[in-house]
């Protein structure tokens, strides 16, 4: 998920919500960056496209535990707001290697194999999760507040895996096609998605402190859809809040797609800096 272009987009949101405070009062105009640390557990079913003389296999992954098939990691979230109006980003960049997965079946051209001789299949996922919306405020009270968002989510990710079964999976006659016992395949899928939600926050206590986030977005692109919602709890300091969530992200594809599904949910912990 890292390549040249990634911190570059990041940074043309950051330079977008900058631009704003140029054009209007300083003080009208309140900042916040997230940094945070997200452990999600990742499963998916990935369905590869090989030629018909080979097979392509559907491979299904995990659970894999986030934290220990870990490579890489950058997650940051940034917001500018103006009354009742706001911009949002979120990046995510990450590299999972060596997840434990099998091959659930073998596609000679139309006609399914189904599997059950995996041996120490490994799938490996590398990319990055960038969303980029906007909002505007319709429910601010005392103690909540919501904004209806709208905007767009692009996936872009690499899938290799390595496959080791303990005997060839024929096909079916005539032709009596063979997938190897061993081999390794590896696909690029990059996805774009508008998307449309709310967000807000409900207070605990009179003074301000304790309050819960939440978050859901709904969003469909050409040939993939998607949601995402998240769920936390805050406390508020002087500089900012503290966060503790539990946020979850799905994506699926149509049949013949390599993304037959793919979702990835778990704890998150962030400090939110205000200025």
């Amino acid at each position: 998920m890292g390549t040249s272009r990634t911190p570059s987009m990041l940074a043309a949101a950051l330079a977008g919500a900058m631009w704003l405070t140029n054009a209007h009062a300083a003080d009208d105009w309140k900042f916040s960056v997230t940094p945070y640390l997200w452990l999600p557990t990742f499963n998916a079913e990935f369905k590869y496209s090989l030629p018909p003389s080979t097979g392509s296999p559907e491979v299904e992954v995990g659970p894999i535990d986030y934290l220990q098939n870990l490579d890489f990691l950058l997650m940051l979230a940034g917001e500018a707001r103006k009354g009742d109006w706001s911009i949002f980003t979120d990046y995510i960049n990450l590299d999972v290697s060596g997840g434990a997965s099998h091959v659930k079946s073998v596609d000679f051209g139309g006609t399914l194999v189904g599997s059950s001789i995996d041996v120490g299949t490994q799938t490996s996922i590398k990319g990055y999760v960038w969303t980029l919306g906007g909002g505007y405020t319709v429910v601010r009270s005392a103690d909540a507040s919501m904004d209806v968002i709208g905007g767009v989510r692009y996936l872009g990710i690499d899938v290799s895996t390595d496959w080791h079964l303990s005997a060839a999976i024929v096909g079916p006659p005539p032709a009596s096609l063979t997938f190897p016992l061993t081999g390794n395949v590896t696909e690029r899928v990059d996805l774009w998605d508008a998307i449309a939600g709310v967000r807000g926050r409900i207070d605990l206590d009179d003074a301000g402190k304790w309050s819960v986030p939440y978050y859901l977005d709904v969003g469909a692109g050409s040939n993939s859809q998607t949601w995402q919602g998240l769920l936390g709890l805050d406390y508020a300091f002087g500089w900012g809040d503290v966060t503790l969530a539990y946020r979850y992200l799905s994506y699926d594809q149509k049949t013949d797609q390599l993304i037959q599904n793919l979702s990835c949910g778990g704890p998150i912990v962030g400090a939110i800096f205000r200025f």
